[in-house]
């Protein structure tokens, strides 16, 4: 049976591309090379203006599609050189594309989920068929879209003697629940790193707060700690998912309101404390017994992030998914390359459980090269 696919992720933080090549034949999904090819400063601010409403938005979101498809192909190729492998020895690509507004479920009971790509253009440009818009039919069966990784997740971190939990922390943190019993929960907690980016980057000119030394040297302050806890979303009960629709630089704006006298210091550690803190009251309130919890994605690099988590689950091991041979910047792109695996095996991808969907579905759509 074909074992070789790729699978290609650009997340909410809007850094860049990663992208893996994975061996689906071993026991375990062997990653056989992995790239990243950062966005230009262009790019990223394209993306983040389209997460809202703006003058010709549909002509500037083809363009950037077109924009990020040609890095993916980037990457594609990277791969494979990497790799010593052709074209023709992959089965297919999983492009999730960029997502630049989500919401299931709203206006007209059905929704939307939006990724920018243009997978047609990404077939042409490597010579392998693409699997894309994963997203879409979930939410079509009145889901939510999101996450789609617990599937994924059980299979690579899942134990049968005790739970284990999965947070990703890219833009925004999402939580994988992986029973010993073999049930998976998965939802979307809050923010990840798409606030701390922002404050970051407007306030020192860093895209991001390296190791979380910048918020390590501020102080937190528990008023607005208090006040962005008590956003809604916060306590609704999954399936739930959110985006930058939700947590954007206006909605931190509204949370600054009557803080005015704060430094850009303690408002950046605030934020760091907020992000783990409403990520250790999910798993507190949905996976109490759990015994382990696994960090991915960019949040795993912050090393003062990773100490508030550890610090609110003072039960839990809380390590990167490194510990469990998957760098945490590999997981969610071999998250693709398994679902663009599952599409091709005519297989459901989706966790009805965790999505809210009318049922399992087979996802995403196939370009063929």
């Amino acid at each position: 049976m074909p074992s070789l696919y790729i699978g290609l992720m650009s997340g909410t933080s809007l850094d860049g591309v990663d992208g893996v090549l994975v061996d689906f034949n071993a026991r375990h999904p062997q990653v056989l090379s992995y790239q990243a090819i950062p966005f230009d400063a262009q790019l990223r601010q394209t993306m983040l203006a389209l997460n809202t409403p703006a003058e010709n938005e549909l002509h500037h979101a083809a363009l950037a599609a077109n924009r990020l498809v040609r890095l993916y192909a980037d990457t594609v190729q990277a791969l494979l050189l990497v790799s010593g492998r052709q074209a023709k020895d992959i089965q297919a690509i999983g492009a999730h594309g960029q997502t630049v507004r989500h919401q299931p479920g709203a206006y007209d009971g059905t929704g939307y989920t939006l990724q920018l790509n243009n997978p047609s253009l990404l077939a042409e440009l490597t010579g392998i068929d693409v699997v894309a818009d994963f997203r879409s039919r979930d939410v079509a069966a009145g889901g939510q879209g999101a996450p789609l990784v617990p599937l994924f997740h059980q299979g690579m971190f899942g134990r049968p003697d005790q739970t284990v939990c999965v947070l990703n922390l890219g833009g925004i943190a999402n939580l994988s629940v992986l029973h010993a019993s073999g049930e998976v929960q998965g939802f979307d907690c809050g923010p990840g790193n798409a606030l701390l980016d922002h404050w970051c980057q407007l306030h020192t000119g860093q895209p991001f707060d390296n190791d979380g030394g910048w918020a390590r040297s501020g102080q937190v302050i528990e008023s607005l700690l208090h006040t962005m806890l008590s956003e809604p979303f916060l306590h609704h009960a999954p399936p739930k998912s959110t985006g930058r629709d939700l947590f954007h630089p206006a909605w931190l704006a509204q949370q600054l309101q009557g803080f005015s006298t704060l430094t850009a210091t303690d408002v950046q550690a605030t934020l760091t404390e907020f992000t783990a803190r409403a990520c250790v009251n999910d798993v507190l309130r949905h996976a109490p017994q759990a015994g382990e919890l696994l960090v991915c994605g960019g949040g795993a690099l912050n090393g003062w992030l990773m100490t508030r988590l550890q610090q609110g689950l003072p039960k839990l091991h809380v390590s990167s998914t490194a510990e469990r041979g998957l760098p945490p910047l590999q997981v969610e792109a071999a998250a693709f390359a398994w679902l663009a695996r599952q599409t091709t095996l005519r297989l459901p991808g989706n966790s009805p459980k965790v999505t809210g969907a009318q049922g399992a579905r087979i996802l995403g759509g196939v370009f063929p090269a």
